[in-house]
């Protein structure tokens, strides 16, 4: 088939290399342009390492992006990973369409945060969906859906990289050969079931020490790596990425208050929450890099009985 990616990054590249690798034409890339000092997108430099095309627009609204696409003559059109908008006048122009990636069981989990969002909720089960892109976000017919479980402990990062990120390019590879044979079928989202939620950034990853143990150990690893959950120490901002739930069985149990670190130890710290405390096993100071939570309180840095979130 004769293919257009529109894409960036690292799961762009993926997707343009599956296609490569089993000898299908693509005609071009699509790929948003790089911030000024940033560094280049791994898939433009995938794409220009092989001679292809690569068209870089500030908008695929713009009616030079449209006349490029259509200058193409493509059988289908793949969009992986893209956060630019892509209207209807640009997406239907190869003669079958385009097809979009999505991180999640839509209708469920609408928005460019949909992996972090079921984990930090306590979801057990997630997946990836490949659907027609529409002018509404996330909204098009399904033509494709895979799901996979979420481990209790497992992280945004492992979920991505090792469940939705190779299951997703695979999923791609296999809707293009649906649609191009004829064969997909194409369901509308029950609009019933369906729900929305924006960006996971820094302010929606703060940690409150007073919630829960359940929602504070799921709000860590739905922001571990990115963006990363947060506390602060002395005034100053504290990243907690890798840690472990000990949750009360008995009122025995319960030790220190909430926000209190109780116990340090040579390769963690604990700190007290509602119903349990959270060990803490990776952090990263303000001013400081990643390290583990034992060469934290080595440097000096946190001791028992000191207050963390205040």
């Amino acid at each position: 088939m004769r293919v257009v990616i529109i894409g960036q990054q690292d799961f762009g590249k993926s997707v343009l290399d599956k296609f490569l690798e089993r000898g299908d034409e693509v005609a071009a890339v699509f790929c948003a342009p790089e911030k000024a000092g940033g560094k280049p997108d791994p898939l433009k430099v995938a794409a220009t390492e092989r001679g292809l095309t690569v068209h870089q627009f500030a908008t695929l609204k713009s009616p030079e992006a449209e006349a490029a696409m259509r200058a193409l003559d493509a059988d289908i059109g793949v969009m992986a990973y893209v956060l630019q908008f892509a209207p209807q006048a640009f997406v239907n122009i190869p003669r079958l369409g385009t097809i979009q990636y999505h991180p999640s069981l839509l209708p469920k989990y609408r928005g460019p945060s949909s992996i972090n969002w079921p984990i930090i909720r306590g979801e057990t089960k997630t997946g990836l969906t490949i659907f027609r892109p529409t002018d509404g976000l996330d909204e098009g017919p399904v033509i494709l859906q895979k799901a996979c479980e979420i481990g209790p402990d497992e992280t945004i990062g492992e979920v991505y990289f090792s469940k939705l990120y190779p299951m997703g390019t695979a999923a791609m590879i296999e809707a293009a050969d649906l649609v191009v044979a004829g064969q997909h079928r194409e369901e509308v989202q029950d609009e019933a079931l369906a729900s929305y939620e924006g960006w996971c950034r820094d302010a929606e990853a703060r940690i409150n020490w007073a919630n829960h143990i359940d929602f504070t150990y799921n709000l860590i690893r739905g922001c571990n790596p990115a963006p990363g959950a947060w506390t602060t120490l002395n005034g100053k901002k504290l990243q907690v990425f890798d840690a472990r739930k000990h949750a009360y069985r008995t009122f025995g149990d319960t030790r220190g208050k909430v926000g209190e670190v109780t116990d340090v130890t040579d390769s963690s710290f604990m700190v007290g929450c509602q119903g349990g405390r959270i060990e803490v096993l990776r952090v990263k100071a303000e001013d400081g890099k990643k390290m583990g939570a034992g060469e934290f309180v080595a440097s000096g840095a946190i001791s028992a009985g000191v207050f963390v979130g205040l």
